[in-house]
């Protein structure tokens, strides 16, 4: 896996999440402060496009990793609630399911 598609997908990760937050605050001043739709109109078709970046990077991403195909499910489906995304991005590193193959391995413990 090259640097730059794990560095894209974690991007992608940050960005739906983010673009989540200027949606659901836009959906709180349409429904309950001000009643306008302004906030949903901008951050609505922003959203959607990052979320069907997110959906791209993350099948490029899984048939690049060796990802079963639950865990590339859930990539997918990360992206439907909001702040998945970055639940299964950070999981997946966490769990050493997203490397770069630049990067350097965590050396294991040795028990004495």
């Amino acid at each position: 896996m090259r640097n730059s598609e794990v560095r894209w997908f974690r991007v992608a990760a940050v960005a739906e999440a983010i673009s989540w937050t200027g949606l659901l605050i836009g959906m709180v001043f349409k429904y309950l402060v001000v009643h306008n739709e302004i906030g949903v109109q901008i951050f609505g078709p922003i959203h959607g496009v990052l979320f069907l970046i997110y959906l791209a990077i993350s099948v490029l991403v899984w048939r690049r990793q060796p990802w079963s195909v639950p865990v590339g499910v859930l990539a997918v489906l990360a992206g439907i609630p909001p702040y998945g995304t970055v639940v299964f991005e950070r999981w997946a590193t966490r769990t050493g399911r997203l490397v770069d193959s630049g990067a350097e391995q965590p050396i294991a413990a040795h028990g004495g």
